[in-house]
């Protein structure tokens, strides 16, 4: 699955003929592309998506980090939008977030 909205809905857990949350979660996919811009992640002018048809291969090409800018996307969305109850869990998707925003950081800063 290449488009940006049906990925990400479907791996919070909402189904793609479900389109009553998509204003939120485009929303706060486009604060996720904003942070990665922000740390050189992306294209230099920014990027956001309006809607399903958006891909990931329009955010980035590269597949050196195509997979942690998906998670990190995911991520993001997931701990605003639905987040765990478990602390525990909570803690672990942070500071997997914070890991991957540096990995990213490093990545990006170095090409």
């Amino acid at each position: 699955m290449n488009s940006i909205l049906e990925s990400i809905k479907e791996r919070i857990g909402i189904a793609d003929e479900d389109d009553t949350f998509d204003t939120d979660v485009i929303d706060l996919i486009n604060s996720a592309f904003a942070d990665l811009n922000d740390i050189g992640v992306g294209p230099s002018e920014g990027y956001s998506i309006d809607g399903a048809a958006a891909e990931w291969d329009d955010f980035v090409d590269d597949v050196r980090v195509l997979s942690s800018v998906k998670d990190f996307v995911y991520l993001t969305v997931k701990l605003t939008f639905d987040p765990p109850t478990q602390t525990s869990l909570l803690t672990s998707m942070e500071n997997r977030l914070k890991k991957l925003e540096w990995r990213l950081n490093v990545k990006c800063d170095s090409t």
